[in-house]
């Protein structure tokens, strides 16, 4: 151990637990250090010396900021491991050292939390939606590999907080806005309140400061009247209790959080003196009986205020959270509200998953990979498989978000089973949450022994029992009120499977009237084919089709990564009289003539591009001689095209695309969705059509009950490339079943 370094470092202003430590471990000790003092002084003073010469925004030497991370995650009950990340947590990413040497010097454990922290210090949760949905998705599944690095990145960013006013104000508002909508949620979820109520008062501070000062003045202003009445109750349960032989392990009361009482009052629409509960008393007992038995006595001693008891030790907030709340009529007339738990829950309460860590200990090593069997954490299991299921960035961002705020509904199977299901969930929902399987055959529900529709909202304690029926089968209708993406994604599914024949039918079509008829049947059997498939992610060519009829992909991918394959794989020419089948590939003329005349082949002769296909600049096209209206063009594989005679086809090509007056030329294309029948849909739609600067020439909807509406569009596209983007960014649109180009029979 480094003498120097100790000496140094014990001239800062640590906090007593941590010079305690080195004192401990420094070689004027004689006496053998423990292993997990050991740890912890070898990172604060491998830290120490890596941080030398570094300074914060506020002028004070970095290694303040690694030493009050450690020492809030050593508050929190964490191990050595996790106080030894604490110290170490941005070597990584402010000096020259690699994780590796971190697993060299401090173990795999302490680098693997390292490493956790220092790839969530790079994702931006501002960003825009997909790369905002990516960094969601990598962060779950670093929580899921060991949920100590999130508690980290808590830490760290506590401290961050706590220190902002440094900072100019516009990173204040983005570091705050970001803690408010990511962080605190966050630690909420894992249940720990410390640092929830911390972190929300803080971005608080920061988002609103004007509404912070006030209600900062508002409590600080009652505070001696509201903690004379406290002291007052505090000592009527206190010997109320005694008097009946109920320990009393503690009893306080605290103002409610900043935050939380100006959220309250927003909701509300209320006044700061109309808000009942800005202070709670906490009552701290032995046993979950004698819970119980303190909340009668609360109640003898104070009239109860209807309809505001509940009770979290038999139902459980997600995150464990475990309390007796209820409110009563305190002295004056004032209300309040009063909390009853254990020790054990009031420490799941303060540190929430730090109270209960989960980490299978052998040989100084621990697996804390999360396994689906830890109940604590069924939150994270379901955005884990959100993950899979909703492919959507902004579907996706939005269950997140609703994951981490919303509270959750707690209903019960028949035989007594709690699921934990999305405030809002119906009887649809809860027979997914189930089994799919149960989902897919449900034809009924009775809730409480109640016959319901299937598109009534649970609430707390509801009874379900989910009918099923063999024949039975999703609707489409349940998309519009179904709002857990698992139920939604399955439904989805369901249909795709239900109508596979039908979409590899028109997968056929589409490629066949793209490819022409010659040797497609040969096409769809060859290596070529096969390798598209599997670089589009699906096993046959079957899959492939049945992927392009539904629209998953689109017919200018295939065909273009077709041609890739089918050159990657010339054949070789050899002496044998073998003969080798040629993979039909449409060749795309080459573009060429003068400027100011779109196409190529035709110029000082009468043409006009054909209606029925409404082929745009980019795509292969063919000229048809037509009797009276010259040279029609149409785009290769046009159905209208097939019928004419060689002698009357003519080879033409686009030239380059010429702007007039600035605005360059748009031509007509007809395309047709099929669409979940739901309102605004049609909104949303044109939307991203005038996102990409898109006109809507004109439009139909048709709808019919039960089925998927139908939409007709023309719009006005400037070439084949923004054709392709619009096309990309509707199909993003979860609510999209099938998307396609239309042709018409031209007359």
């Amino acid at each position: 151990m480094n003498a120097t370094a100790t000496t140094s470092a014990l001239d800062l202003d640590v906090p007593g637990w941590l010079r305690d430590c080195l004192i401990a471990a420094s070689p004027a000790t004689e006496k053998p250090v423990p292993d997990d003092t050991s740890l912890i002084c070898r990172a604060f003073e491998f830290a120490y010396q890596l941080h030398e010469g570094q300074y914060r925004a506020s002028g004070e030497h970095y290694i303040a900021h690694p030493v009050a991370v450690a020492g809030l995650l050593r508050d929190l009950g964490g191990s050595s491991v996790m106080i030894a990340a604490g110290f170490l947590h941005d070597v990584v990413e402010d000096t020259d050292i690699t994780v590796e040497e971190i697993e060299s010097r401090f173990g795999v454990e302490v680098r693997r939390l390292v490493e956790g922290v220092t790839k969530l210090s790079k994702f931006n949760f501002s960003s825009k939606t997909e790369r905002q949905a990516e960094n969601f998705r990598r962060m779950f599944l670093a929580m899921a590999a060991d949920i100590r690095v999130i508690v980290v990145k808590l830490a760290d960013r506590l401290h961050n907080m706590r220190t902002l006013e440094h900072l100019n104000p516009e990173k204040q508002r983005r570091i705050a806005l970001e803690t408010r909508e990511i962080f605190a949620p966050l630690a909420n979820r894992l249940g720990i309140g410390r640092f929830k109520w911390e972190l929300e008062d803080l971005a608080f501070k920061y988002l609103e400061p004007e509404a912070f000062r006030e209600m900062q003045a508002l409590v600080v202003e009652r505070r001696q009247d509201r903690e004379d009445r406290l002291v007052k109750v505090t000592e009527i349960l206190r010997d109320r209790l005694e008097g009946v032989g109920v320990k009393c392990i503690d009893i306080n009361g605290r103002p409610k959080h900043l935050y939380g009482i100006y959220q309250k009052m927003q909701r509300q629409q209320k006044g700061f003196h109309e808000i009942y509960d800005i202070a709670a008393m906490r009552l701290i007992v032995q046993t979950k009986e004698e819970c119980y038995r303190a909340l009668a006595i609360v109640h003898d001693a104070f009239r109860p205020i209807p309809g505001r008891f509940k009770d979290y030790i038999g139902l459980p907030k997600p995150n464990r959270y475990q309390s007796l709340h209820t409110g009563v009529i305190g002295l004056s007339g004032r209300p309040i509200e009063v909390q009853i738990r254990t020790l054990e829950m009031h420490h799941v309460a303060e540190l929430g998953i730090a109270a209960h860590w989960k980490y299978k200990e052998s040989g100084g090593s621990s697996n804390t990979r999360f396994t689906a069997e830890d109940e604590k954490l069924t939150w994270l299991r379901q955005l884990l498989e959100w993950q899979n299921d909703l492919k959507d960035a902004q579907e996706y961002m939005d269950s997140v978000k609703d994951n981490l705020f919303d509270d959750d509904v707690y209903v019960f199977t028949p035989s007594g089973d709690v699921v934990s299901l999305s405030r809002g969930a119906t009887p649809v929902d809860f027979a997914y949450r189930i089994h799919t399987e149960v989902g897919n055959h449900c034809a009924g529900v009775r809730v409480n022994g109640q016959w319901r529709v299937l598109d009534s909202p649970l609430h707390n304690g509801d009874i379900v029992e989910i009918i099923t029926q063999k024949n039975s089968h999703p609707s489409l209708d349940w998309l519009n009120f179904v709002v857990t993406p698992s139920a939604r994604n399955r439904i989805r599914q369901w249909y795709k499977r239900s109508h596979r024949e039908e979409n590899v039918a028109r997968g056929r079509e589409l490629l066949e009237k793209e490819l022409g008829k010659k040797g497609f049947e040969s096409l769809l059997k060859s290596d070529p084919m096969q390798a598209v498939a599997e670089r589009c992610n699906y096993h046959t060519v079957e899959d492939l089709l049945a992927a392009l009829g539904y629209g998953e992909l689109t017919l200018n991918i295939v065909v273009n990564r077709l041609r890739e394959a089918v050159k990657a794989k010339q054949p070789i020419e050899t002496d044998s009289q073998e003969t080798v089948t040629q993979t039909p590939v449409v060749k795309i003329p080459s573009t060429g003539g003068s400027k100011g005349e779109p196409i190529a082949g035709v110029e000082g002769l009468l043409h006009h591009l054909a209606g029925c296909c409404n082929p745009v600049p980019g795509e292969p096209i063919i000229g048809a001689v037509t009797r009276i209206r010259g040279i029609s063009i149409h785009r290769q594989g046009c159905p209208n095209v097939e019928s004419v005679p060689g002698e009357r086809l003519v080879p033409v090509s686009w030239n380059p695309t010429d702007a007039d007056n600035g605005r360059p030329q748009t031509y007509p294309v007809n395309i047709q969705m099929e669409v979940i029948d739901r309102v605004g849909v049609f909104k949303d739609i044109l939307s991203r059509l005038s996102d990409q600067n898109i006109n809507v020439r004109n439009a139909q909807v048709r709808t019919q009950e039960g089925k998927p509406a139908i939409i007709d569009l023309c719009i006005d596209i400037r070439d084949h490339k923004q054709l392709e983007s619009s096309f990309c960014q509707i199909r993003k649109m979860s609510d999209i079943l099938n998307m396609r180009r239309i042709s018409q029979v031209e007359e």
